[in-house]
């Protein structure tokens, strides 16, 4: 009976530990939320942009992150996370100070557009200074044999801050117009650079040699490309289901974000030891199953009602395709590659969802809004099929 107790003990200091670190990423994905509702509304309403515009304005941010990843993942391994993390936040400051200016000139559509995407832009390097690099403080401080647990809490840091920061984005904006939103993207910023300031920093040194970041890249990729596609679904919602429900005259498009991401948590909560149970492969085989599930529904929901189900099951289905295939791939390579692995990891999604705007765009200007969630069914789809022929080649089932 002790024995239990001090197991279960453990288990919540970890738990309490690692909350610690990844309350870094809730406050910078809580900052991103704030204006994901907000700002395809405010391209394509306000300032009369078409809805590929839109898509390739706020795309903008993914491919900044795509480009930083690697940035921070030389920072975390030779100087450790916290400056990754310092510098991260005092981006997520500049970047609601540009959105203040961007509103100050609404009235003048190209140059408050081109505000705009600098806003992304500063965004993008804050998520990649931010992204992987809670993860790695984590590991290093609670040791290697907590990764699972590491990555997944993190998720549900990240999608926990998209969930709240959606609708508080709402309400701000409805308020004070997207120079609210800039105002307390600003204050957060400051006060998670303080934060972190006061933390203790975790360096591991290994003595293994170091990698170079492309060759590092060429090992997780197989990995990667199954995230891509599987990321497609969330980059879907994330970016157009404002959009889409307007299409569609219906109402509350931020709640299909916030069942999508509540869901997700769930998720990660309920089936936390999934991945060390079947292993990190089979468990991200079954989860894009169900996440292609989630979009079908999406496809076919002729009612709001339907359409959060569908989102719900996404969600779900979504949760935990990062920390199963992130699992498989950091076991590649060597612990003094362990942050640069993470980052060239973490590129994938920004891929996804840096292509998701322009491409998901394209389909909903060329085909019809109607037809972007069957066209991202049937990517992950592809990632479903891609991580079959990875077991069948590498693991052997």
């Amino acid at each position: 009976m002790e024995a239990g107790s001090s197991i279960k003990s453990a288990a919540s200091s970890i738990a309490l530990e690692i909350a610690g670190f990844v309350k870094f990423t809730f406050i910078g994905y809580f900052t991103i939320g704030l204006s994901l509702g907000v700002l395809p509304v405010f391209i394509h309403n306000q300032l009369g942009y078409s809805a590929m515009i839109a898509g390739v304005v706020i795309s903008l941010q993914y491919l900044s992150t795509f480009l930083f990843r690697g940035y921070a993942g030389n920072i975390i391994d030779k100087k450790g996370p916290k400056p990754a993390v310092l510098s991260g936040m005092t981006g997520f400051a500049i970047s609601g100070l540009v959105l203040c200016l961007a509103f100050l000139f609404k009235e003048h559509h190209d140059l408050c557009l081109v505000l705009v995407a600098l806003t992304r832009l500063v965004t993008g390097f804050a998520e990649g200074l931010i992204g992987s690099s809670p993860i790695n403080w984590t590991i290093n401080a609670v040791g290697e044999q907590n990764t699972a647990k590491a990555i997944s809490y993190n998720g549900i840091a990240s999608y926990g801050g998209l969930a709240v920061g959606a609708p508080v984005g709402i309400l701000l904006d409805g308020g004070y117009g997207i120079a609210g939103i800039g105002i307390v993207v600003f204050i957060l910023g400051i006060i998670g650079y303080l934060l972190a300031k006061r933390k203790e920093d975790a360096v591991i040194k290994s003595t293994e040699q170091r990698k170079s970041f492309a060759s590092v890249l060429k090992t997780v990729a197989p990995y990667g490309l199954c995230l891509t596609l599987a990321a497609l679904g969330f980059g879907t919602i994330s970016t157009f289901i404002t959009l889409y429900y307007a299409y569609l005259n219906w109402t509350n498009a931020v709640l299909c974000l916030s069942v999508f991401s509540v869901f997700f948590i769930l998720g990660r909560l309920i089936f936390a030891g999934a991945i060390d149970n079947y292993g990190g492969l089979k468990t991200a085989i079954a989860c894009m199953a169900l996440e292609s599930v989630g979009l079908m529904v999406l496809w076919l929901a002729n009612t709001p009602e339907a359409a959060l189900i569908g989102a719900g099951v996404t969600g779900l289905g979504f949760s935990l395709v990062f920390p199963a295939l992130g699992v498989e791939a950091v076991k590649l390579v060597p612990g003094s590659n362990k942050g640069a692995a993470l980052g060239a990891y973490g590129l994938f999604l920004d891929i996804s969802l840096g292509i998701t705007g322009p491409l998901v765009g394209g389909v909903a200007s060329h085909f019809g809004m109607l037809y972007i969630f069957p066209f991202s069914m049937g990517m992950v789809l592809l990632g479903f099929v891609l991580c079959l022929l990875i077991g069948w080649k590498i693991k052997g089932f």
